[in-house]
């Protein structure tokens, strides 16, 4: 009897899906140093004929892992689900929790991460203290990034073309009379969130909600998700989210960049 199993060592001949492996070359053409493509550019880079780059270009599109400006591709946060399955399937996603999980017992505050899919962050990970905010949802609830902590922190990480593409679309919404929405103003303060490496927001998406919120990296080193610590105004202060939360929450995301880069041990907070 013919054995049908793939071989250890690849497919079998005729198994192999050309346009599978396409599309992916397509997707790993970028990068860091490659992050907003042509049409010809794609096709240069992967050897691929323009004709048939268009199809996946379009394809991936349609599927959602890959946007369009003006005569560039670009990919979009949804590539970032792949990346979240394998760490998953890793039990990463368990360790980043842990590690979440300690800091709310240290600080007695809410943790969130969360990833970028403009207007938009996207919650990727929660773990409450005994206190319930009234704000957000569960795994997969957006909010507005302008407004929130760890919005701003990814909104910092973008290039500068990404960053006019953003400002460029609907003007940015008050939610609160605290939120800042003047462009110039906005763009301001993203400088100084680049800079000092993190973000606090006052009561600028909801009323008595205050938060804070640092950077979480990738192998390369780029922003690839955002940890925050959010609580209220009536029993925290931004100046105690500064002083008290800032130091142990920017421990947890070094640790946590550590987890998702390697995917190895557990990191500590020590």
């Amino acid at each position: 009897m013919a054995n049908t199993e793939t071989p250890a060592d690849g497919p079998a001949p005729g198994e192999r899906l050309e346009q599978l492996e396409r599309a992916m070359a397509v997707l790993e053409t970028f990068g860091h140093e490659r992050p907003a493509l042509t049409l010809s550019e794609v096709a240069q880079l992967t050897g691929i004929a323009r004709a048939s780059a268009r199809r996946i270009l379009l394809t991936l599109k349609a599927l959602g892992y890959v946007k369009a400006s003006g005569r560039t591709f670009s990919l979009t946060p949804k590539v970032l689900n792949l990346g979240w399955n394998y760490f998953a399937s890793l039990g990463t996603d368990e360790i980043t929790r842990e590690l979440m999980a300690d800091l709310v017992r240290e600080i007695d505050e809410s943790c969130s991460m969360v990833t970028l899919d403009l207007p938009d962050i996207v919650y990727v990970a929660r773990v409450h203290t005994r206190r319930v905010m009234t704000v957000g949802g569960g795994i997969g609830a957006r909010l507005p990034a302008h407004a929130t902590a760890s919005g701003r922190v990814l909104l910092a990480a973008l290039d500068d073309e990404e960053l006019d593409a953003y400002l460029a679309g609907e003007p940015l919404r008050a939610h609160t009379p605290g939120t800042l929405v003047d462009p110039d103003e906005f763009l301001a303060e993203l400088e100084a969130v680049r800079e000092r490496g993190w973000a606090l927001v006052d009561q600028e998406l909801e009323t008595g909600l205050v938060a804070v919120a640092v950077p979480v990296t990738g192998r390369a080193g780029r922003t690839t998700a955002a940890l925050s610590v959010s609580s209220n105004s009536a029993r925290t202060t931004v100046d105690d989210l500064r002083e008290r939360c800032l130091p142990p929450l920017r421990k947890t995301a070094e640790a946590v960049s550590t987890a998702l880069a390697h995917g190895e041990t557990r990191g500590t907070l020590a």
